[in-house]
């Protein structure tokens, strides 16, 4: 299930590179690369810090194509995008949970401590949409509108939980993609957001 949704994540995500990379008037090329490392940018990041080499999606070609083509492919059928909106919403709820989940069972395989397999839950989930606004000259979404990056934190504890505790690894899944989309999906729902840090040195003056 969660090769299916990871498939379906990285799909979603390029699309949304895509779509980025349109908004700054980017060529074809720019929008192959703005989708490829939306998709697949927090893994690799990920894999890099956490020295798990070879990078992931150097052992899985298909995933390259995939990504590229959807980036290429969303350039065909953006006229038609904004009547997915919330499709995509959900599908990248579903993505952010799949990439966390999947950072840290890498982390744990590879023996690190929990600070560091919560990390890299966040860093797989959240790091490739941070890649994408930074080239695309704008503030990460990710830091600055309805709860996201502390969505997958939560959803990284209680996974990480769940298994110290021996529970069931599929009743394990179950509650973290539950828990996670139903938080993520509220957030967006009634704007929750985290409280925001406005420094502005005029204003005491």
């Amino acid at each position: 299930m969660l090769t299916y949704i990871y498939i379906i994540a990285i799909t979603a995500e390029a699309m949304s590179g895509a779509l980025a990379a349109g908004r700054r008037n980017m060529d074809m090329f720019g929008v192959a690369l703005i989708a490829f490392i939306t998709a697949l940018g927090g893994g690799t990041v990920r894999d890099l810090l956490l020295g798990n080499f070879p990078v992931g999606w150097t052992q899985h070609p298909p995933y390259i194509y995939l990504t590229i083509g959807a980036g290429l492919f969303t350039m065909l059928v953006a006229r038609f995008m904004h009547h997915l909106h919330k499709v995509f919403l959900v599908l990248d709820a579903m993505g952010l949970i799949a990439f966390t989940v999947i950072g840290c069972n890498v982390a744990l395989q590879l023996e690190y401590s929990t600070p560091v397999v919560i990390m890299a839950g966040m860093i797989t989930g959240i790091f490739g949409g941070i890649l994408r606004d930074i080239l695309c000259q704008r503030v990460p979404v990710v830091l600055r509108h309805e709860l996201y990056a502390s969505v997958s934190m939560l959803v990284a504890m209680l996974y990480l939980l769940m298994e110290k505790l021996g529970i069931n690894h599929d009743i394990n899944l179950l509650a973290a993609f539950s828990f996670g989309l139903a938080l993520r999906l509220a957030a967006i729902r009634w704007s929750w957001s985290l409280p925001v840090f406005s420094y502005q040195p005029g204003r005491w003056e």
